[in-house]
């Protein structure tokens, strides 16, 4: 897709630290956010019967990071998180009930950095969490759901809404053509905007809404993942067997949309995806949206390699946390555990990044807003929880000790190294899995009795913990006050 100009665009980054901020030449940015996709994606091998040809076309020009986790399984805490450099347990933005500037009034979010400094930045679809955010952040942006279409997730959230008996099952084909789903209509927008003229640098954002619930895009989508050929992910019998209550219950939570507040129910969304026998049919509808979100991506990356853009643009794509579909009998995302957290996070960088690359390092979605800073030119920003990962785009097989911190709640934490998950929840109860003996988690090692291996494993780990946990002003909202 890109013809990669290495020896112009490596100069250019060598001299870019002695630039005019206003200078054309800093390269563009086209930034894409996949709502809800975990590592389903073809070049990951995330899942049989995957069809990502898209996205796995620019993992093929860039760098992929095969192990990145977003720093809050949840959508709100997550974005702010990536978009402010603060993680949640510095922000105090836990749920999706927080207000960013609430939390954190002198934040400068990564569109509004990129903006102060000369870029031209606009946005369309969901990359904040509920909309656009503040209007300083964006030179212009585009909602595509303010006149209602067949696409719209809104239609259905009364439907799983009501989860304690009733069927439960938001996916299924729409008879619609693609032009009448917002992420279409979203696409078209970035699309029309890398096709114009630019007198300055550009930073694009696209955000899709789907892989998120509900699973419902047009018929062709289903008919490229027909049931008969739908694999299930695997799991075990009594998986929830060596955790904690506090464990336990966050494999039983579903949502209450009415009030955005998550409750635990018996056997939680899984129970009744199997009452109703809709697991197979809930799988093919998560893969069919992915595959829709994954053509909508396949049109901004043909219309920039299509455009004079392409040799000096820097692509990055991610999804804003993991995904459940039934393992740890457990649906959808808000937990700890490596199929809650874990995403797709790919960066193809021209005359930076070698094509069809992979980093096994383990990273997280906050090392983002540094990479992309340091990248452009843009110098060093001091203050953020991530780091940048330019050492790894160059060399992506190098030393990277630093674990990854994922929060959800008030002092529940996880930290994933390249061998080890740990968890840590505010009740002081604990989990660790071994991803070299045990990839699915199975296994909780901190389970009593502990042996001492597996004790100074943790005890190690302990220090990565933050010092600093900002107690949340409504502690009715954190998952272990909402009703059991």
């Amino acid at each position: 897709m890109f013809k990669h100009l290495s020896v112009i665009f490596s100069a250019f980054l060598i001299s870019c630290s002695s630039q005019s901020p206003l200078d054309d030449a800093r390269p563009n940015v086209l930034f894409i956010a996949v709502d809800d996709l975990n590592h389903w994606v073809g070049h990951l091998d995330g899942h049989p019967g995957t069809k990502t040809p898209n996205i796995d076309r620019l993992a093929s020009e860039g760098v992929t990071f095969t192990r990145a986790y977003s720093a809050a399984p949840l959508c709100n805490p997550s974005r702010v998180s990536l978009l402010t450099g603060v993680a949640p347990a510095h922000s105090g933005v836990y749920g999706n009930y927080e207000q960013l500037r609430e939390k954190l009034p002198d934040a400068i979010t990564l569109p509004q950095f990129f903006r102060q400094r000369g870029y031209t930045v606009k946005g369309a679809g969901k990359i904040f969490h509920g909309g656009m955010g503040d209007a300083a952040y964006w030179d212009e942006f585009f909602l595509p759901y303010a006149a209602k279409k067949p696409g719209s997730n809104k239609k259905s959230s009364k439907t799983y809404a009501k989860n304690t008996g009733e069927k439960w099952a938001p996916w299924g084909p729409w008879d619609v053509d693609d032009s009448e789903v917002g992420d279409t209509m979203t696409a078209d927008n970035i699309i029309a905007e890398i096709e114009s003229q630019h007198d300055k640098p550009f930073f694009l954002a696209y955000g899709t809404l789907k892989p998120h619930l509900d699973w419902r895009v047009p018929r062709k989508y289903f008919d490229m993942h027909p049931m008969d050929k739908v694999v299930l992910p695997k799991v075990i019998d009594n998986d929830l067997d060596d955790l904690s209550p506090f464990g336990r219950r966050l494999a039983e939570e579903v949502l209450d949309v009415s009030n955005n507040r998550n409750f635990a129910v018996p056997g939680g969304d899984h129970a009744n995806v199997l009452k109703h026998n809709q697991w197979e049919a809930a799988v093919r509808g998560y893969l069919a949206s992915i595959s829709y979100a994954d053509a909508q991506v396949g049109r901004v990356l043909d219309a920039l390699a299509e455009s004079p853009h392409a040799d000096n643009t820097i692509v990055v794509l991610w999804g804003d946390h993991g995904w459940h579909l039934g393992q740890k009998e457990h649906w959808r995302k808000h937990t700890l555990w490596e199929d809650g957290l874990r995403t797709t996070f790919v960066i193809s960088a021209p005359g930076v990044t070698t094509r069809n690359t992979r980093s096994d390092r383990v990273v997280s979605l906050l090392d983002i807003y540094p990479t992309l800073v340091e990248l452009t030119g843009l110098g060093q920003r001091e203050g953020m929880d991530g780091q940048s990962l330019i050492p790894l785009l160059k060399q992506p097989d190098r030393s990277w000790p630093r674990p990854v911190l994922s929060t959800f709640g008030y002092q529940n934490h996880s930290l994933r190294t390249e061998r080890w998950r740990y968890i840590r929840y505010h009740d002081g109860t604990e989990e660790l899995y071994d991803h070299n003996m045990d990839p699915y988690e199975w296994d909780n090692l901190a389970a009593a009795p502990v042996a001492d291996e597996h004790r100074q494993v943790m005890n190690q780990l302990t220090r990565y913990f933050p010092e600093t946990n900002v107690v949340p002003e409504d502690p009715s909202q954190l998952p272990e006050k909402q009703a059991k």
